[in-house]
């Protein structure tokens, strides 16, 4: 996938833990964990500001986008 949710590497780098965060940020920690391991399939902006606030970042801190092929000529 060409979008990868690096909200492990940041949670590391604040050394935050699962059930903290998911408590701070409202959500349950199962659902936390799917971002967290990059299984998840969307995410509302809701919870992405939440996850900025409680983690003192931006929103290109948690996701990044690497292109899985060069994008077609015009």
């Amino acid at each position: 996938m060409p979008i990868e949710v690096r909200l492990n590497v940041v949670m590391a780098e604040k050394n935050i833990g699962v059930a903290e965060l998911a408590d701070a940020i409202g959500i349950t920690p199962a659902n936390l964990s799917i971002l967290k391991n990059n299984r998840a399939k969307a995410i509302r902006f809701s919870t992405l500001q939440a996850l900025c606030a409680a983690l003192d970042c931006t929103p290109g801190d948690l996701l990044h986008y690497t292109p899985d092929a060069p994008p077609p000529a015009a």
